[in-house]
């Protein structure tokens, strides 16, 4: 059997899996660790009021959108479990970072048997949360916030959960869209 050349570095998950960030493979992804990742994610790079998870920011906008899209709204962040959160600003100005996003977006699609390109209905909902998390989150903006002047709030209430809390709420959620089991999370890895 010979050893199988990958692209790029690998990291370790939370599950202790060897991920390659650069040249994923849909087998390698597992909802454990996104859920675990997302979780400890803090939105805006942490400049925040509150600690807000990437994992409640995904299960709110999941139960927001119709239930056709909820898995894509649940996973429409996915990437960031591997490739952390970066706030839309940096993302944009980073060269190659939209290809890196837009392989491993591709690769969790074909996983998770979504289609490749974000419904329309989940892009409204990702920029009108902006609106509640502004509000919510962040003190009087020093400049417009130009994507999301003029936007509707999505009108969904933030709770602000523990790393933990959120990590649960996610895979949870994916697991009632999916119909698979939670695994076990007072086990220790």
């Amino acid at each position: 059997m010979t050893a199988q050349v990958r692209v790029g570095d690998w990291m370790q998950t939370f599950t202790g899996k060897a991920f390659y960030p650069i040249d994923p493979r849909p087998e390698e992804l597992d909802p454990t660790d996104m859920a675990h990742a997302l979780g400890m994610l803090c939105r805006y790079g942490g400049h925040s009021s509150e600690f807000y998870s990437v994992a409640e920011h995904c299960v709110l906008m999941s139960h927001a959108v119709t239930p056709i899209h909820a898995l894509w709204a649940l996973m429409h962040d996915a990437t960031e479990a591997y490739l952390v959160d970066l706030p839309r600003p940096l993302k944009r100005s980073l060269s190659g970072y939209d290809a890196v996003e837009a392989r491993l977006m591709a690769v969790i699609c074909q996983r998770f048997h979504l289609r490749e390109s974000m419904p329309e209905e989940v892009k409204l909902a990702d920029n009108r949360i902006l609106v509640d998390e502004r509000a919510a989150l962040m003190r009087p903006a020093p400049l417009p916030w130009a994507s999301i002047e003029n936007v509707e709030p999505l009108g969904v209430e933030l709770m602000c959960w523990s790393p933990a809390e959120a990590a649960e709420a996610w895979i949870n959620r994916f697991n009632d869209l999916t119909g698979l089991e939670p695994p076990d999370w007072t086990a220790k890895p």
